[in-house]
């Protein structure tokens, strides 16, 4: 807006309109600091004994699992029984994800897309772990092992 004034002098002024906060605008709240979390050395020790990739990972697990309150040791098992935690995983995709034709820009980002869509979606969202298990991948014995490597990340020295 401008307004001239007697004497020349002119001014400029800028209006405010409040803005309705985006999802993205809304602050992000300060993550919780792993170094200390005891889960975070035996995640890193898991995949380290295998030689896995996903080691570099461990703290991205963590933070996806408590962000959307999940197991702490799923999402790792996953990524160990579909990709040996990242040795086999064409285009970041640990998880196999859409029968291993998702790409994903990084690992971390495949961890926050598979950890977000197994919290949210209406086809996951509150299901058991047995249940979730059978929808990701319906054979018998898939769940076995997948549990079974839970078991042996929860046991890890």
């Amino acid at each position: 807006m401008r307004k001239l004034l007697s004497g020349g002098l002119v001014i400029f002024g800028v209006a405010s309109v409040p803005v309705p906060m985006s999802p993205r605008t809304v602050p992000v709240p300060m993550r919780q600091e792993y170094r200390s979390d005891p889960r975070l050395n035996t995640l890193r020790h898991f995949f380290t004994q295998g030689d896995c990739p996903a080691a570099e990972y461990a703290a991205d697990f963590l933070m996806v699992a408590d962000e959307y309150a999940l197991d702490w040791r799923l999402l790792p098992s996953l990524s160990f029984v579909e990709s040996t935690g990242g040795k086999a995983s064409p285009h970041n995709n640990l998880f196999g994800w859409d029968s291993g034709r998702a790409h994903f820009p990084s690992p971390s980002a495949a961890i926050q897309s598979v950890g977000s869509y197994l919290a949210t979606s209406s086809l996951y969202r509150s299901k058991s772990l047995d249940e979730i298990l059978a929808l990701y991948n319906p054979r018998r014995e898939y769940a076995r092992k997948v549990k079974s490597v839970m078991q042996r990340i929860a046991t890890v020295q």
